[in-house]
């Protein structure tokens, strides 16, 4: 599994970035969690507001820092 966090530095982005890291712990998988901040990436997903959360490739998320548990839910839903 690779969860992308979309983000150019933001705290909500670091935010997210460290809640990513904790629900892969959490739910005790092998994923690589990357922090994309190439804008020009960030905006071929279509992600217009940031923080961004990619999983596989699908955006599920935008313009929020989720919480771990949410997180672990969309993890749970691959």
């Amino acid at each position: 599994m690779k969860i992308e966090i979309l983000g150019t530095g933001c705290a909500k982005c670091k935010a997210l970035e460290e809640a990513a890291k904790q629900a892969v712990a959490q739910c005790g998988i092998f994923a690589q969690v990357e922090k994309v901040d190439d804008i020009q990436k960030i905006m071929s997903y279509g992600v217009m507001s940031t923080p961004g959360l990619v999983i596989d490739g699908v955006v599920k998320s935008s313009g929020k820092a989720l919480h771990v548990n949410e997180i672990v839910a969309l993890i749970k839903a691959q």
